[in-house]
């Protein structure tokens, strides 16, 4: 995985329920020293007034709901850091009804851990958050091969599991997959070596962390910035005739008289300039720039009065991805409501919100064989091809090359229910 090349790491947890993804966050804090001393003691009580031995997942399920039912049920967000660095880590739930959750927490991550118990081996759940990873493109997963103590520590237990999901990484296009038996109760190879799997001569899960490195640098590929709001004050002061647009840069960097082009009019013109507000005790006052970079809030002025609203993408002249009102997109179905052909819906694709109608449901995955095969509908949790036609057009990349203009929400236009993750495919389309 090479050397970390940045102080902050995002990760996220996945697995069946059941495998200890509680278990080994709650383990991985612990031996970490990342949990205070009054919530160690707390879970300590917990813990013997159950007649049990000390319960990591406790450090872990935070919701009541949570404890009562003993299954994680929401993505938890912890903090954490290390002498070498930072992390955020989403623990995402393991039950398959909330495989949107498990969405959302690798849709940021640098790094997948995937728990498989050693006892059972590759389930449906594996395979389906395997082909999350890949669909997201997530730079690293780790195999957490749990449990390993249960099974006597048996290396050929761990190399079955390891070959088997290595083979499915490989036709998932999952790049950089790293295996590793681990014991979550126990601590084995968590933050420490285990002497009890001698055979096993590779990193523990946090030498593996601190070594990673995190998703490509943005900052050097073609200049979007969608405009998320127009500024203009109304005042008598020196910022009246000001005229702004602001918005985070998804990706590229912007410089002080770079020519631009101004999306979906398509108009061109060039940065006058870049600004960003300084707040004091007294006032707020603009402070210019000359350069911005992928992941900063600005305000960007024009050298050109155009028309430029919520929604318009300000794209490098040289690299304009164009509009496109139709798109090919593999999605994620997360609503319990079927998609099917005709479905009208809500396109939310960076700041544009558009009408969208659904004109082919071309193949859905198959978590036995990862082969597509044909559908009439989309199911919950299912990860499909559509075809969309919008009502506007958007300034959109596949996801292959920008994984913020390359994705898109789909909402129910009625009651605002979030429906369907999306990536827009490459030209030739392929699913994964």
């Amino acid at each position: 995985m090479g050397t970390a090349e940045h102080t902050l790491l995002r990760l996220a947890t996945a697995g069946s329920v059941d495998d200890g993804k509680s278990t080994l966050v709650g383990r991985l804090l612990h031996d970490c020293k990342a949990i205070l001393a009054d919530q160690i003691a707390h879970v300590k009580t917990v813990s013997e007034a159950r007649g049990g031995d000390f319960d990591f997942a406790l450090l872990t399920d935070g919701l009541r709901a949570e404890r009562e039912q003993g299954i994680t049920i929401d993505v938890a967000y912890r903090y954490f850091a290390t002498d070498k660095r930072s992390f955020i880590l989403a623990d995402c739930p393991g039950h398959v009804q909330y495989t949107r959750n498990t969405v959302t927490g690798a849709s940021t991550a640098d790094v997948v851990i995937i728990l498989v118990d050693a006892r059972h081996g590759v389930l449906e759940q594996t395979r389906r958050h395997l082909a999350v990873a890949g669909l997201l493109r997530v730079p690293h997963v780790v195999l957490a091969v749990n449990k390993i103590d249960l099974v006597n520590y048996d290396e050929a237990v761990y190399t079955g599991i390891a070959k088997e999901v290595g083979q499915l990484a490989d036709q998932l296009g999952i790049a950089d997959l790293r295996a590793i038996p681990v014991s979550a109760l126990v601590g084995d190879n968590i933050v420490t070596p285990s002497t009890a799997t001698a055979w096993y001569d590779g990193p523990t899960l946090l030498d593996v962390l601190e070594n990673a490195n995190g998703r490509t640098d943005t900052s050097a590929q073609p200049l979007r910035f969608p405009v998320q709001y127009v500024i203009r004050p109304q005042t008598d002061d020196e910022y009246r005739d000001y005229r702004g647009y602001s918005g985070t840069v998804a990706s590229g960097t912007v410089n002080v008289g770079d020519p631009v082009i101004v999306l979906p009019a398509g108009r061109r013109t060039s940065i006058a300039g870049i600004d960003r507000p300084v707040v004091s005790a007294t006032a707020t006052a603009v402070a210019e720039r000359p350069t911005a970079v992928a992941g900063e809030a600005v305000t960007v002025r024009l050298a050109d009065d155009i028309d430029v609203a919520r929604g318009s993408v300000i794209v490098a002249a040289e690299s304009s991805p164009g509009t496109r009102r139709e798109l090919s997109a593999t999605v994620c179905w997360l609503s319990d409501r079927p998609l099917t052909v005709g479905a009208r819906l809500l396109i939310k694709h960076t700041t544009t919100t558009a009408q969208a109608i659904v004109t082919k449901i071309a193949g859905v995955l198959d978590l036995a064989t990862l082969g597509v095969i044909d559908a009439a509908g989309l199911d919950l949790n299912d990860i499909g091809k559509v075809q969309l036609k919008i009502a506007a057009p958007l300034a959109a990349d596949p996801y292959s090359s920008n994984n913020i203009t390359g994705s898109f929400l789909l909402i129910d236009a009625h009651d605002g229910w979030t429906l369907a993750a999306g990536m827009i495919d490459d030209e030739e389309g392929e699913l994964l």
